[in-house]
Order: structure tokens, then C-alpha cells, then sequence
């Protein structure tokens, strides 16, 4: 069985016929369309609230006795198909979906987290989770500490009686540090704390954190799981079913109402469909540029988990199905050659997200991590010169191209 398979007497008997493996849970997984009068697609549920057949069902939804729909803020059926689907994607027990990422983090983190507790963070984040935390639940009287995850040593001896959630990216955004997952759910579990992974980069296809011990798995589905550029969303999906309501009840319903989207919901299900065969070019095409970079005299520094050279090389194989799309390097000019090279791409489109059928580079220091001062960013890995590219789906020889001119005018000048 591969790693991505569901074993079938794991699987209800009702949706045997669903199962199988990862691209085909992807496409049918939740879904009869014998159930919705033949239609092939799912319908989509385009509506804010529901109508009840009388007072009573509707008192019953409104106390949670009764499994109806009352308000796509709370749930929909188009979502619930999502999140049962994600769920199966990921191995978990339950998962709620979000008007974006920020939405997904910052609901699971409310709910899980009050006044005197500590979360231990990694030193790399995404700037708007690294600002939300260290400038938002810090003002409401909850602890942040950065530890370097790299070394699960660190996090051991910085776990707490406080520390109540452990907080990481793998591949870290942008410089694409490596957290070991089962050593560091291990851990935190020890010291009576809750792993959240950020599995943006990698999606469930490349990883799945849940079977690796984590609590939850965190995404931005405006990224790969979306896949076109096209929307904002977000997912959270959760080992324990509890915790999966909890998060929507009191997260998304009463906290921050960062609700998705019908029509988005569609979307992304459509992503899912071809995420697979996605995810198998964008990791060849990636694989293929940092061989480029690496070999060229332009570069100083190529940060790729499929390079033997990644000081991180052997737990991305143990950990990652697959290396993934993003790439993290700088030139030997620092941020002036980063800066020449960036303005010099023609078929790369300069612009910030990732995962999209283009392929993007942007420039963190001044873009997606510019709200961590240069101190903060010195501190935790991210260097002024620092580009990050997320190779697309054109063909490679284009692509290889672009950066190859690009990069000999960088080391021109």
C-alpha cells in the first residue's frame, strides 16, 4: 500500500466505492452523483441560510441535536463535501474550511489558545502568521516564543507548562527550513501540547502531517490546492473529530465568521481533481531549476529539499513524498544582483502566492515578509537578498530559458 492510500476496512462500508487511492479520493471521495439526479459535478449550495419545515427542526438544528444545514457561516453543503474530501486527503477525522489561510490560522489559534498560554513557534513563518502572532495574540495576553525547530533539542528544552500549541512550517516560507514532524509531535504531545503544521507547500499529496503525529494540518487553498490563482480559501483539518467542531463552532461561527464561499469551494474541488498530476510537474519542473541555479556562476546559495546539497536532504526523503515547487536562493550580489535578476525574468511573472499554473518570483524581504523588521528577519533566516520562486506548469525549457538569462544579467552588472 502506498503512503497515500486509505486501507479499505478503514473506510465505512457505505463509501467503499469511493475509495482508493490518493487521485481517486481526490476526484469521488464523499460523492454519489446517483444521490443529485446523475449531475457528474456536484451542485453548488449558492446560498447564505436555509429554510427550515418548521420551528421545531430549526430549534434543533440551532441546538446541534438536529444534522441540518441553518447558515453557511456554520455549514453548507457544498463545503461539507470539501471538507469530508480534504479530510480523506489528509487521513484526519474531521477538517473546517475558510474564507483564506490567514482565516484557517488565525480560527484554529483562537479556539485552541486563551489568556496565560504559550505558543511555541518555529523561527521561520509566513510574514502575516509571524505579524498575527507576534502582534496580535500577544496583545491578548497569550506568549510567543520562537525556537529553531530545525533541532528538535530546542524545542525539548523550550517546551513549558504554558506551551499549549507548537507551531511550524515545512518547507518553512520562504527559506524552506525542514521541521522534523513526528520527532517534534512526540515532543509537544510529552509536554501536553497540540502540533499545527502549515502543509501549505507541500499539500497532503506531497505530505501528510496527521499521519506523522501532528494535530493539524493548516493550508492556504488559494495555493495548490486551488491551483489557478483564481480564489482565496483556506483548511484546517484536524486528528480529532472534537477538536474539528470545536474550532468551527466556536473559530469560524462566533470568532472571526471567516467563512468560504460556495462558488470557492467548487473551485478548489476542482483543483483537487487534477492535483496530482499537478504536483508531479511542478516537482520535476522545480527539480530541474535548482540543478539550473545550483550550477550557474551567478549563485551563491540554492535552498531546495531535492538537492543532495539541502543540509536537510535525508528527512525531506523520509518525510516528503515528493520535493515540492518552491524554491528559496540568492545571488552572489546579495539583494542587487536578487533585485537585477527579478526585473530581468520575461516568461516568470513577478508577483507574491504560489502554486498557481504560472510561475512566480518575488522578492520576500521587501514583499511577503516585509512586516518583520531587518533585525527580526536577520534572526530568523531570512536574508535581504533572499528570492523565492514557485515554478509553474509552461514547459520546462521555457521556463529554464527565462532564468538562465535572467541570471546571466544578474552576474553581469
Amino acid at each position: 500500500m502506498k503512503a497515500n492510500d486509505l486501507p479499505l476496512d478503514s473506510i465505512p462500508a457505505a463509501a467503499k466505492h469511493k475509495a482508493g487511492g490518493f487521485a481517486t479520493r481526490a476526484i469521488h471521495w464523499g460523492y454519489n452523483p446517483a444521490d443529485h439526479q446523475g449531475a457528474l459535478v456536484p451542485p453548488t449550495y449558492a446560498t447564505s441560510t436555509f429554510a427550515f419545515p418548521d420551528v421545531a427542526y430549526g430549534a434543533r438544528c440551532f441546538a446541534g441535536t438536529e444534522p441540518g444545514y441553518f447558515y453557511t457561516r456554520v455549514a453548507n453543503p457544498t463545503l461539507a463535501l470539501l471538507e469530508a474530501r480534504l479530510t480523506s486527503l489528509e487521513q484526519g477525522a474531521g477538517a473546517v474550511v475558510f474564507g483564506s489561510g490567514m482565516g484557517a490560522i488565525t480560527a484554529t489559534l483562537w479556539s485552541m489558545l486563551e489568556q496565560g498560554d504559550e505558543v511555541l513557534a518555529d523561527m521561520t513563518l509566513y510574514g502575516c502568521t509571524y505579524a498575527f502572532m507576534n502582534h496580535g495574540l500577544t496583545r491578548f495576553g497569550v506568549t510567543v516564543r520562537h525556537v529553531d525547530m530545525t533541532d528538535p533539542a530546542q524545542v525539548q528544552a523550550a517546551m513549558g507548562p504554558k506551551t499549549k500549541v507548537v507551531y511550524c512550517e515545512t518547507p518553512a516560507n520562504p527559506n524552506m527550513r525542514l521541521v522534523d514532524i513526528a520527532a517534534v509531535a512526540q515532543i509537544a504531545h510529552q509536554g501536553g501540547a497540540k502540533l499545527i503544521v502549515d502543509n501549505t507547500y507541500c499539500t497532503p499529496y506531497l505530505q501528510q502531517p496527521l499521519l506523522l503525529g501532528a494535530d493539524v494540518s493548516v493550508h492556504s487553498m488559494t495555493k495548490y490546492l486551488g491551483g489557478h490563482g483564481d480564489l482565496t480559501a483556506g483548511a484546517a483539518i484536524f486528528a480529532d473529530a472534537e477538536l474539528a467542531q470545536h474550532v468551527r463552532l466556536v473559530g469560524l461561527k462566533d470568532m472571526t465568521g471567516a467563512v468560504m464561499s460556495a462558488p470557492d469551494a467548487q473551485l478548489v474541488m476542482r483543483g483537487l481533481k487534477t492535483l496530482a498530476l499537478r504536483m508531479d510537474r511542478h516537482c520535476s519542473s522545480a527539480q530541474a531549476v535548482a540543478e539550473l541555479l545550483q550550477a550557474h556562476a551567478a549563485t551563491a546559495t540554492v535552498h531546495f529539499p531535492g538537492l543532495k546539497s539541502f543540509a536537510q536532504h535525508d528527512l525531506a526523503k523520509r518525510q516528503m513524498r515528493q520535493f515540492g515547487g518552491m524554491i528559496a536562493f540568492e545571488l552572489k550580489g546579495g539583494m542587487e544582483a536578487g533585485i537585477r535578476f527579478m526585473d530581468a525574468l520575461q516568461l516568470v511573472t513577478r508577483a507574491v502566492s504560489l502554486g498557481d499554473a504560472e510561475s512566480l518570483a518575488q522578492h520576500p524581504a521587501s514583499m511577503t515578509h516585509s512586516c518583520y523588521t531587518p533585525e527580526e528577519r536577520a534572526a530568523h533566516g531570512i536574508s535581504e537578498g533572499l528570492v523565492r520562486l514557485s515554478v509553474g506548469l509552461e514547459d520546462i525549457e521555457d521556463v529554464l530559458a527565462d532564468i538562465t538569462q535572467a541570471l546571466d544579467i544578474a552576474l553581469a552588472v
